[in-house]
């Protein structure tokens, strides 16, 4: 369970970021974050993760205050972060193997999982090459392996399908959906709103810093009286940035 509790966030141009957010999300949920660039989507996963301190408010990740608890906090989540370019100079094998380190993964478990994650994305085959030689999409996917070796309860994601090919797309969306089945919890922004139509429990829309909308899409589709599609709904709102 995540909850953000009025949280603000400025910059020192005097930017204020996010104004006053609340958001639950609940277990066994799937929640799609959305917002046009600069509407303070990043600033908010960025907080939530414990990379960008809180100005005002609090967040809370499976009970844990993430300013104040932020080991326990990190330890039950995973984060992809919106650009895979990370620890380049590692061997695919050598970052997994880090990341369970640093999760304390058992080392059998650990070699069954990497296995089963890296088939799964087919990078198995590159993971004694450097990252700095894959492409985008193949960085994209050791990333997500990463993430989810430790199989946190809540999964943090952050333009996860950038990138992916169709069919590691769909393998992502499947694992989302059972993640969420075990009564778990993902939180994922996305620009590709038909995925947030066909995945999500719960959507909320940022704009400018401020919550624009938070609910599912029957109640949005009775909120703005439409019986448009997300997109629609979403251009709508959005039409003044």
């Amino acid at each position: 369970m995540i909850d953000i509790s009025n949280v603000s966030k400025s910059f020192s141009s005097g930017t204020k970021a996010v104004e006053k957010l609340n958001l639950t999300i609940q277990d066994g949920m799937i929640f799609g974050f959305l917002g046009p660039n600069g509407a303070g989507k990043s600033t908010t996963i960025k907080m939530l993760t414990g990379v960008l301190p809180i100005d005002e408010g609090t967040i809370t990740i499976n009970g844990f205050n993430i300013a104040d608890h932020p080991i326990e906090a990190k330890k039950s989540f995973g984060y992809v972060p919106d650009s895979p370019d990370l620890f380049l100079r590692l061997k695919g094998i050598e970052y997994l193997n880090f990341i369970g380190d640093v999760y304390e993964v058992p080392l059998e478990a650990r070699k069954e999982k990497i296995e089963y994650l890296t088939k799964e994305f087919g990078i198995y085959e590159a993971l004694n090459d450097t990252i700095q030689t894959y492409s985008h999409g193949m960085r994209q996917k050791i990333i997500v392996s990463g993430v989810l070796l430790h199989d946190p309860d809540v999964w943090i994601l952050d333009e996860p399908l950038t990138g992916l090919d169709p069919k590691s797309s769909y393998t992502l969306k499947e694992m989302m959906r059972e993640h969420a089945r075990k009564g778990k919890t993902v939180f994922f922004s996305t620009h590709v709103l038909e995925v947030v139509e066909q995945l999500c429990d719960q959507v909320a829309i940022i704009n400018k810093g401020k919550l624009e909308f938070n609910g599912n899409m029957q109640e949005m589709r009775e909120q703005f009286e439409s019986d448009g599609s997300l997109e629609q709904i979403f251009l709508e709102l959005t039409k003044h940035e």
